[in-house]
């Protein structure tokens, strides 16, 4: 695991303590299987399927439905028989259908269809642990209500949606140990209507989704005055959820100050980890935000079912090429077309999030029960946690940073054991535990809790 910096003391400390402890797997080194799945993603397939989903015209969750070139309904078939071609009976390909009642932005009742493809896992211990990333394929214009119009949305969402697509087609030539899920969701415009749907499902059926990705507005490099930035993404990640009561875990969290340790910043540090050391030169800035100052997108319906899960954006959006009819102003071109989109950079949004999704699905899973020992006062900090259940486990890393920093600065493995102690202290330091796998895949951390 690269670090950018150490503090003197933590690598004192873990100098001093490594002697004891087995020899760790190599963690830093590239797994082939990820260099290959980030080198196929092109850039070229990526504009064809955004041109594509633009042809529909609008793609608007209230658009016509029976036209085979016009509208929602041809755009759904459209990426559902991409998705089986490409995928070649490797991806289950299906609808995820349900009636939206009317409502603010839905003047009839409309079925609103989600298009998911599932690449199961291949390990009988992990398979049951499910990641989803999306984007959303309906479009508007600026009457939120029109669903006659031309709506091309482009850049909002084809461009995620067409990331996704890619994403799916590339890595479904490939075994993973846990389930991969491809999501292009409709509603998003009306209310995140598919994606609430999908979670509110997932959750009642007791889907173990340790996380889930949304690639909404992922295509341009260049804001409104022009400035470029081809060289960075937006990631979202939220803090403490938002509740109308404080569970356990979140009152947890605050007494302990682990606020920046929710699901959804562990996450999000594994993301940004792997995504630049896969896509070199690219940034990951993790915006520690749940979205845009009051804005949102379809990772917050998971997020209200307890899920971890993130947002990709672009690093500055340009609003006149967003949400707006398709018109010319003074010589201003108006609407959301293609030769404003930025394919090149659409295809290293999507290398980040194969790296991150390809190292999560081969990864253990985060380990379980975490706890600090907190009945004796000492320096020395001691954590006890559950064995993973995963057959290649080598063992398992503290990992901790200062408090004031906002990723992970050291680590120490200490081997396929439960319970280890550590010369520093809970009272200075930020920890989490992770699972290593003998192949070097280690798993997002796990914030421990006080035993008392």
């Amino acid at each position: 695991m690269a670090y950018s910096k150490y503090t003197l003391l933590a690598a004192a400390i873990a100098a001093a303590a490594s002697s004891a402890f087995a020899a760790a797997p190599d963690t830093d080194r590239h797994q082939p299987q990820v260099d290959k799945i980030v080198g196929e993603i092109s850039a070229q397939r990526i504009e064809s399927n955004i041109r594509k989903l633009v042809s529909f015209k609008t793609r608007h969750t209230m658009s016509e439905t029976e036209s085979d070139t016009v509208g929602i309904g041809a755009a759904r078939r459209w990426i559902k028989s991409e998705m089986e071609r490409c995928g070649a009976g490797r991806l289950q390909v299906a609808f995820d259908s349900h009636i939206a009642p009317v409502s603010a932005r839905i003047s009839r009742p409309t079925e609103v269809v989600n298009v998911v493809a599932t690449l199961p896992g291949a390990q009988a211990e992990s398979k049951d642990r499910v990641y989803v990333v999306s984007g959303h394929y309906d479009s508007r214009n600026s009457d939120i209500m029109d669903a006659k119009n031309d709506a091309p949305g482009a850049n909002d969402d084809a461009s995620g949606t067409a990331a996704v697509m890619e994403m799916a087609c590339v890595m479904a030539k490939y075994k993973f140990d846990a389930t991969l899920v491809f999501m292009a969701v409709a509603g998003e415009e009306q209310g995140l209507l598919g994606a609430r749907h999908y979670a509110e499902q997932a959750k009642a059926k007791g889907v173990n989704i340790a996380g889930m990705f949304t690639n909404d507005i992922i295509g341009s490099s260049h804001d409104e005055h022009g400035n470029s930035n081809g060289k960075s993404v937006r990631l979202f990640a939220e803090g403490l959820p938002v509740e109308k009561e404080t569970s356990e875990t979140t009152r947890m969290l605050v007494s302990t100050g682990g606020e920046n340790d929710s699901l959804s910043r562990q996450l999000a540090r594994h993301v940004k980890e792997q995504g630049e050391r896969y896509v070199p030169g690219f940034k990951v800035n993790v915006i520690q935000r749940r979205d845009r100052y009051l804005r949102g997108g379809d990772h917050m319906p998971f997020l209200e079912k307890g899920y971890a899960a993130l947002r990709f954006t672009e690093p500055a959006e340009d609003f006149s090429h967003q949400h707006q009819n398709l018109r010319t102003e003074n010589g201003k071109v108006y609407g959301d077309l293609p030769e404003f989109d930025d394919f090149n950079y659409i295809a290293q949004v999507a290398r980040v999030n194969a790296a991150a999704l390809a190292t999560l699905a081969n990864a253990p899973a985060a380990p379980a029960k975490v706890q600090v020992r907190t009945k004796e006062l000492e320096n020395d900090t001691a954590f006890v946690w559950q064995a993973n259940k995963e057959p290649d486990i080598a063992g398992y890393r503290i990992v901790w940073r200062e408090s004031g920093a906002a990723d992970w600065q050291a680590s120490l493995f200490v081997g396929n054991v439960t319970d280890a102690k550590i010369s520093l202290s809970k009272d200075n330091f930020f920890f989490g535990i992770q699972a290593i796998d003998k192949d070097g895949n280690a798993s997002p951390a796990s914030y421990p809790t006080p035993l008392r």
